[in-house]
């Protein structure tokens, strides 16, 4: 017998279980059970509280549902786990942290490092960020950089540089929703054009740079980072600190397997995509084409194939080089494992909790909150735009689920030529990656903790005072853009505002700290 739709569906209650997982996870610190309350909240809601159907729509349509759904990307992870262990235990990470002491002699360059390395890993964004924390925790450590600081670089950098990449699978993403929308331009036009008016992405950039040098904390992150400076104690989890494992390792022995996974996870993703002729999806031939396979490919395929193929190269290599024996290797296969256990917990629990509110219909609400306003703030609308994106992707942890729905919308309330559809579109991108990196759900947020090898609710807790302060220089850039509709004005604005509210936050903690 089907169940009678939810008397809360389409209403703000849909937003409710979100609400009530994420208020949790901050208040106890305790991120399994939060997630897991929330979602019996939404399972309730959609059931119309009937207890059996309850538990059936937990197991079935929530946990079992995530596990099917997210099977690659939790490969991935166990591959990418395998590959840093081995890494490890020949003593390739250790020789890296020791030259990177040699050569990066300040806090600050080792922060501007590892801003760097995850600006030039836009492929994809949990690519960039696992790979990151596994390349840089040996140098923060050695610079005695708290892990929740570390997570903090790597989260503001994987979703923002997704987000203004036309090569790139957030690129694709964008580019497929577009596609079909009648704006008289593709998909990846319209987001290439998006790009210059995406000021949360590009303040981001602005806001890190602007805190290592003036080497500024506040908030949580400031007693985390006095921690690690004074007294050593970097926030890591247990046994995910630096191990020296074999004398004979290199440097190249971190390189080389960093350059071959990069690389076959690229040919993997076009190879998926059909960039070799062979398209996996029975979709549009993108032969020869680059940035049409990244727009046809599955990531959740294409980063478990070169994920794998990386892990047989790179057992060779190592047992070739003789710094680990095949037992050895072998040995690291469920070291790799154990350690990637609590992400692909977190993860599962996450969807599952994003399969609840998309069930009571979160699309249908925002959507008529959306076309409310546009009647009457059609200039302020970017704005409005950002924040309910933000809003969206908070509440729901999926930046990718947020531009979807609101990118029709946001087409169907401009005219197709206006500059400002291309100011709607940014906002609406803009916002998905703020409420995004802001979550305690998203997936990319999961992956920066897991990354940096810390817990998943302090990294959460230290990083929202940053990104707030950008979503609000960026909220009052959205605004000025709605009139100005000048790129370069709007984003030369927002960096000077930027770097007066870091001047401002560290002129108050310095009178704070004198009284």
């Amino acid at each position: 017998m089907e169940l009678a739709v939810s008397s809360m569906y389409g209403t703000f209650w849909a937003l409710v279980p979100p609400i009530v997982a994420i208020g949790l996870a901050l208040i106890t610190k305790e991120a399994y059970s939060s997630l897991f309350i929330g979602i019996l909240v939404g399972a309730l809601f959609q059931c119309n509280f009937a207890p059996v159907a309850t538990l059936d729509t937990i197991v079935n349509d929530g946990l079992v549902s995530a596990i099917e759904g997210n099977a690659g990307i939790f490969l991935f992870l166990v591959l990418l786990g395998i590959i840093v262990a081995l890494v490890n235990a020949s003593g390739g990470s250790a020789a890296f942290g020791r030259w990177a002491q040699r050569n990066i002699k300040t806090r600050v360059g080792a922060m501007l490092a590892t801003f760097v390395l995850g600006i030039l890993i836009f492929i994809d964004d949990y690519f960039n960020c696992l790979t990151v924390g596994s390349v840089m925790r040996p140098v923060t450590d050695g610079h005695r950089i708290s892990r929740p600081k570390l997570a903090y670089l790597i989260d503001a950098t994987a979703a923002p540089v997704c987000m203004i990449a036309p090569v790139s699978s957030w690129a694709a993403a964008v580019s497929g929703v577009a596609a079909d929308l009648d704006t008289g331009i593709s998909g990846i036009e319209l987001f290439i054009r998006a790009i210059p008016y995406n000021f949360y992405s590009l303040l981001t950039f602005v806001f890190i740079i602007g805190l290592a040098v003036m080497k500024l904390d506040y908030g949580p992150m400031k007693l985390c980072e006095s921690e690690a400076r004074d007294k050593g104690e970097l926030g890591a989890l247990e046994g995910s600190g630096s191990n020296e494992g074999s004398s004979k390792g290199k440097v190249l022995d971190l390189i080389i397997p960093v350059v071959v996974l990069f690389v076959l996870c690229t040919v993997g993703m076009i190879y998926v995509g059909g960039f070799f002729g062979v398209d996996a999806w029975g979709g549009t031939d993108c032969a020869g084409d680059f940035i049409g396979a990244f727009g046809n490919t599955d990531a959740f395929i294409g980063l478990p194939w070169g994920g794998l193929i990386s892990l047989v190269l790179i057992v060779i290599y190592l047992v070739a080089r003789r710094v680990l024996s095949f037992k050895e290797a072998m040995a690291c296969v469920p070291k790799g494992f154990t350690a990637m256990v609590p992400p692909i917990t977190i993860l599962t629990l996450a969807v599952s909790l994003k399969s609840m509110t998309s069930a009571l219909g979160a699309d249908v609400f925002v959507e008529g909150v959306m076309k409310g306003a546009s009647q009457s703030l059609y200039s302020l609308l970017p704005a409005v735009i950002f924040v309910v994106a933000c809003l969206l992707a908070f509440a729901s942890g999926t930046s990718w689920g947020t531009f979807g729905i609101l990118i029709p919308i946001v087409v169907a309330v401009f005219e197709p030529s206006s500059t400002l559809l291309t100011i709607g579109i940014s906002a609406c991108l803009a916002g998905a990656v703020c409420g995004d990196h802001c979550s305690p759900i998203s997936d990319t947020t999961i992956m920066a903790s897991a990354g940096a090898q810390c817990d998943h609710v302090t990294h959460v807790s230290t990083q929202l005072p940053y990104a707030i302060t950008v979503a609000a220089v960026s909220f009052v850039t959205f605004i000025v853009a709605g009139f100005v509709q000048s790129a370069a004005i709007c984003l030369l604005l927002g960096a000077v505002l930027t770097v007066g509210a870091l001047y401002v936050i560290r002129t108050m903690a310095e009178k704070k700290s004198e009284i």
